[in-house]
């Protein structure tokens, strides 16, 4: 593993706790993490990109481990979240950067494509597709959908209510959700047929032990992330769809237009629910590059690091290559 420098970046409103490596001089990638994860969650990738030559950052995202957690839920809108990185890369002097990011890391991605045209030279989402924005909320879908059945998102609405949950034993929940969305078991946490008024995690069985992609010392870090911030400020990621809808109108109908990587793993649960999407996504971003990992599930760069870290050098080496 390569040697992680750490700093804390005192932007607007908020301390964003920064990890990077690699030669400063190198071409600056940022690898943005998803729900529930931590930076650590691309410890191959750094370590892959860094040798590479590249200078890799990877950010503890709003409301996870020592970054600020601000308590209001408007605080977290997409928008608000670009913001974060965008200061970041004012503040670091980078003018020309890969962005790339996993689960909700990817929408974040695929937005600053679209609001930094120029400074975003290269972007990439694993897991989580791009196409467009919708033409109303996702949310109230999801409200008509089921309307008396369980979905994690519509119970993520309840205040206070997910969090209390998943902070009552955080080891068991990491180890619950991870399996839950691996190709390692052939359970989905995603969809569950249970009533609406159930909690997201209490039928699923705990093996007691993480998943082989996440070893211990690994495991490790992913619950001290949420042990030292828990998990209102991630959930309240899932809170803002209305104010994200609201707040992009300005890009609607937009293209992203540079070159663009989407990798999403077979067994991913997010595949299903995103079919449609994942099939109008060369409408939206005409330069992109589809791949499909075989054995992997949601956790990709985790589950499957080699194809991975092929995929990101091979991309970025075509199109945002090392001096």
């Amino acid at each position: 593993m390569p040697t992680f420098e750490h700093q804390m970046l005192q932007l607007d409103s908020i301390q964003l706790s920064l990890y990077s490596a690699g030669p400063v001089s190198g071409p600056v990638v940022w690898l943005l993490h998803g729900f529930p994860e931590c930076w650590y969650s691309w410890r191959h990738q750094i370590a892959a990109l860094s040798a590479a030559g590249y200078r890799v950052m990877a950010p503890e995202m709003r409301g996870y481990g020592r970054t600020s957690a601000p308590q209001a839920a408007e605080a977290y809108d997409i928008i608000t979240l670009c913001g974060d990185i965008q200061q970041a890369m004012d503040k670091l002097g980078q003018q020309r950067v890969a962005m790339i990011g996993h689960d909700w890391g990817a929408p974040v991605a695929w937005h600053l494509a679209l609001l930094e045209p120029e400074r975003v030279a290269v972007v990439g989402g694993l897991s989580v597709p791009y196409g467009g924005r919708p033409k109303r909320p996702a949310i109230e879908v999801m409200r008509e959908l089921y309307q008396d059945k369980f979905h994690y998102m519509l119970y993520f609405q309840q205040p206070e209510r997910a969090e209390a949950e998943l902070a009552e034993n955080i080891p068991r929940t990491m180890r619950v959700i991870m399996h839950g969305m691996s190709s390692t078991d052939a359970g989905n946490s995603l969809v569950q047929d249970k009533p609406a008024d159930a909690r997201w995690l209490d039928d699923r069985e705990d093996s007691g032990e993480p998943p082989v992609w996440c070893p211990p010392d690994a495991f490790q870090v992913y619950v001290d992330t949420f042990e030292r911030s828990g998990f209102h400020g991630p959930i309240n990621w899932y809170r803002n769809f209305e104010r994200n809808w609201e707040r992009t109108a300005d890009l609607a109908g937009r293209k992203i237009e540079q070159p663009a990587l989407f990798v999403i793993g077979d067994r991913d649960p997010v595949g299903q629910l995103e079919a449609y999407t994942i099939k109008k996504m060369p409408s939206v971003v005409p330069r992109v590059e589809q791949h499909q990992i075989a054995d992997c599930g949601h956790w990709i760069q985790a589950e499957q690091p080699e194809p991975v870290n092929h995929l990101l050098l091979d991309f970025l080496q075509r199109h945002f290559p090392l001096p």
